[in-house]
């Protein structure tokens, strides 16, 4: 609707100064044939008009710019040896080309003054008087600015109008993206979780059916946060703390038989929201990793804090001695976790070889995944998207 507007009231200027140039010129009482001529001049001075004011025409090739405003300079002043001053407002029109073509440079100023100029000649060469000549001058100058200041009206509401559209489109691009990474990022974890329990009570109700119901409820448990898992990523938010996804980990890590050593020195403490949701993403994500991944036997889980830094460490023996870990940058989950981790001044390093763990002075092939991020971040009162 905007766009419509402004290029009507565009066109409804142009309209009214054709208007009145052709209402001068019947006043000149024309033939047939004089007048024919001067609907034929302002039909085609009109259409030029409308191409330098279309939208673009900054980014239009060069040489037809040129072209085009040279007919049209033709068309301004070849008509004045039939019409005289009372072809004057089509200068205007050639003024306000001039600056649309050349731009507000100093090439552009300098013509559009000139064009002003050559009307108050003109007034000069016919015998008006100093009042006439002026009127001339100033009028050019004025219509001038007219259609230049409406035709860039139009443009940067066409250019508004555009920019509004690509930015829904990102923003919906966005939430697509968002949503994708969400859903990667918490149900890989809890399926997986469900798949792994659900096995194991499989195992157990023949030999030990109390320790099957015990997780059956912690099925339960786990069904039920993925659930709300589910109503957070659709409702735009969430939030999920690092100590909960650390208990959650050693029953999923030890119903897949995993010996899994948990160290954290009391870090997690004191995290931010927005930190501890990021490291808990990470955590879930290199849980699953290691769960569909690789057929470790122990895992190793450690955070600490370092100058307002905190430094989580995920690693496993699940690397095969001469393999190459996966780089951050491949796969969906590891390049997400990446970009959240960025987004909060993080980062995040996935790397593989021969060490030893903290509680261990063997020396083992570990794969082993690693994010440090800042303690806290700037958060808002309200809830923070995930």
């Amino acid at each position: 609707m905007a766009t419509r507007t402004a290029r009507g009231i565009l066109l409804a200027a142009l309209g009214c100064y054709l208007g009145i140039t052709f209402l001068n010129l019947l006043s000149l009482s024309l033939d047939a044939y004089g007048l024919g001529l001067a609907v034929v001049c302002l039909t085609l001075v009109f259409l030029l008009q409308l191409r330098h004011s279309a939208p673009g025409i900054d980014t239009a090739r060069t040489r037809t710019n040129m072209l085009t405003l040279a007919a049209q300079g033709v068309l301004t002043y070849l008509p004045l040896v039939w019409f005289g001053v009372y072809w004057g407002a089509m200068a205007g029109f050639f003024a306000g080309s001039v600056l649309l073509v050349l731009r507000t440079g100093a090439a552009g100023w300098t013509l559009y003054g000139l064009t002003a100029l050559s009307m108050a000649a003109t007034g000069v060469l016919g015998g008006r008087g100093v009042v006439d000549i002026a009127y001339l001058a100033q009028t050019t100058a004025l219509t001038g600015l007219v259609v230049y200041g409406l035709s860039r009206l139009t443009g940067l509401v066409d250019q508004l109008h555009k920019a509004r559209a690509d930015l829904a489109w990102l923003a919906v691009s966005n939430e697509q993206l968002r949503f994708s990474r969400d859903l990667h990022d918490l149900l890989g974890y809890s399926l997986s979780a469900v798949t792994l329990k659900s096995e194991l009570i499989r195992r157990l109700i023949p030999a030990n059916p109390d320790r099957a119901c015990e997780e059956v409820d912690e099925v339960l448990v786990v069904s039920r946060q993925a659930l709300a898992d589910v109503r957070r990523v659709a409702s735009g938010y969430r939030e999920m703390s690092l100590a909960s996804e650390l208990t959650s980990a050693q029953s999923v890590l030890a119903a897949a038989d995993i010996d899994v050593s948990v160290d954290t020195q009391d870090a997690i403490d004191h995290l931010g929201r927005v930190t501890s949701t990021v490291l808990a993403t990470v955590l879930r994500e290199g849980v699953t990793n290691l769960l569909r991944h690789s057929k470790a036997e122990r895992c190793w889980i450690s955070a600490s804090v370092e100058d307002d830094v905190v430094t989580l460490s995920i690693a496993n023996d699940g690397l095969v001695a001469g393999s190459h870990p996966p780089s951050p940058h491949s796969g969906s989950g590891l390049g997400n976790l990446k970009r959240r981790l960025e987004d909060i001044g993080g980062r995040l390093t996935a790397q593989g070889g021969t060490c030893s763990p903290a509680d261990s002075g063997e020396a083992e092939e570990l794969f082993r995944l690693t994010a440090r991020a800042p303690v806290r971040q700037h958060e808002p009162s309200a809830r923070t998207p995930a």
